[in-house]
């Protein structure tokens, strides 16, 4: 397994309770991934921010319980024969085999540029959330939250309970699909009260659709944003501007190991089983598809059972997993990136911030690898992880190949990989 958010857990839980030996292997310290991050088993669970209903306890419980193996700080760089995955586990190459692989890689917030996006102060949705879990000072401090999804409605929530001043939510999408996605959860009584929930901790934030950045103003640090609402500009004075344009699936493992990815939303192709193009290669959660965490859950489970053997046990969750994914078809739909968006990063403005490629000097390519010849735009550090999903929406450019590492890793691990094999827990071959 690779992934130890919700997806994960629940696949290496699934098939270890069907008697299967499981390494579930993870790049962080603790196992829960961006959603249950920082959770620990026999934390109390507190309503109010949104877990009592998400079974975070229930999950960790019977991971602790199993006979699942939690291999931390492990970083999945690739693939080499068809049953191995290449890692680097602090610092050292070790080599994993399994009979069968369930990827539950996530996703991450979908970045789009425009003028100033690169001052400090400027940063994703969830990534500031995130710093401010790890204790970033964000009391008193005025924030604008903008770009698209239910994440901004969360993410303002957590940011005004830890005493930011969020002055504006901004939605790109228009009212009437936000309204009727908002109807529609009237079917997911526990995503209603959710959404219920985080507008009344926001209540009194004003919360402007069809609206959307157009550029960042400051000198040394981020000062101002100038915004596009109902077709008239205004400028808001902000010390932190958190935007993401809703998430793109993580999926450059599931393409390097030779699995169908859909080119019209980076998703990885699946069936029924969750099983992929590659036969023993299982993908659950927000790597087959943007859903939310009861979907990552339900298919995670599925993805467990078939991978271990005992396809029959999916059978009782297939209702609810078909009716998961309706909810994942309308959310798409209702978040969608409106085209307007693409004028809005100008011929200087940077769009690969690695290299320092700017929007001028990518017109006129017609595909993403003829952009990276030329401009070396998607081969720097990130390997195109925030470019990549830019100019996929900017010039409906697909990545033709991927290609190891797909993750930053170190040369002494690349050279130790022959000399230092290390199979789960260093003891037979995992099953899963």
């Amino acid at each position: 397994m690779v992934g130890a958010g919700p997806a994960g857990i629940a696949a290496a839980v699934s098939a270890a309770e069907c008697g299967r030996s499981v390494a579930l292997l993870d790049e962080n310290s603790a196992p829960g991934g961006q959603i249950w991050r920082g959770f620990e088993v026999g934390q109390h669970v507190d309503h109010k921010k949104g877990k009592g209903s998400r079974l975070p306890q229930e999950w960790f419980v019977r991971l602790r319980l199993s006979s699942v193996e939690v291999i931390r700080n492990c970083r999945v760089f690739g693939g080499g024969t068809p049953d191995q995955l290449l890692t680097e586990v602090d610092g050292q190459a070790a080599e994993f085999y399994g009979r069968s692989i369930v990827l539950a890689t996530g996703a991450r917030e979908r970045f789009l540029p425009f003028p100033g996006w690169t001052l400090p102060n400027v940063l994703g949705a969830g990534g500031l959330q995130a710093l401010v879990q790890g204790c970033l000072p964000i009391a008193g401090k005025r924030v604008v939250v903008a770009g698209s999804g239910p994440l901004l409605l969360a993410v303002a929530a957590h940011l005004t309970a830890q005493k930011a001043k969020v002055s504006m939510i901004m939605e790109q999408a228009a009212t009437q699909r936000v309204t009727t996605f908002g109807a529609a959860l009237a079917l997911h009584p526990g995503k209603l009260a959710h959404a219920i929930l985080y507008r009344w901790q926001t209540r009194g934030i004003p919360y402007r659709t069809s609206a959307w950045p157009l550029r960042v103003n400051g000198e040394e640090k981020l000062e101002s944003v100038t915004y596009l609402h109902a077709g008239r500009q205004h400028t808001i004075a902000c010390d932190y501007l958190a935007c993401g344009f809703h998430l793109v699936p993580n999926n450059e493992l599931a393409s390097l190991l030779g699995c169908e990815i859909a080119a019209d939303t980076g998703a990885v192709r699946i069936d029924d089983s969750q099983r992929t193009t590659v036969p023993h290669v299982y993908c659950a959660g927000e790597t087959a598809g943007i859903g939310g965490l009861e979907l990552a859950l339900i298919e995670g489970q599925i993805a467990g059972f078939a991978a271990a053997g005992f396809p029959d046990r999916t059978q009782s969750l297939k209702a609810e997993h078909a009716r998961q994914r309706r909810f994942a078809v309308r959310l798409e739909a209702a978040f969608a990136i409106r085209p307007e968006i693409r004028s809005i990063a100008e011929a200087e403005t940077i769009v690969c911030r690695c290299e320092d490629v700017r929007r001028k000097q990518l017109e006129g390519h017609t595909s993403w690898r003829a952009a990276k010849l030329l401009t070396r735009c998607g081969m720097g550090a990130c390997q195109g992880r925030i470019c990549g999903a830019a100019c996929r929406f900017l010039f409906n450019w697909n990545p033709d190949s991927q290609r190891l590492p797909v993750q930053p890793v170190s040369i002494a691990a690349l050279m130790g990989l022959s000399k230092n094999p290390m199979q789960a827990g260093t003891i037979p071959p995992a099953e899963v």
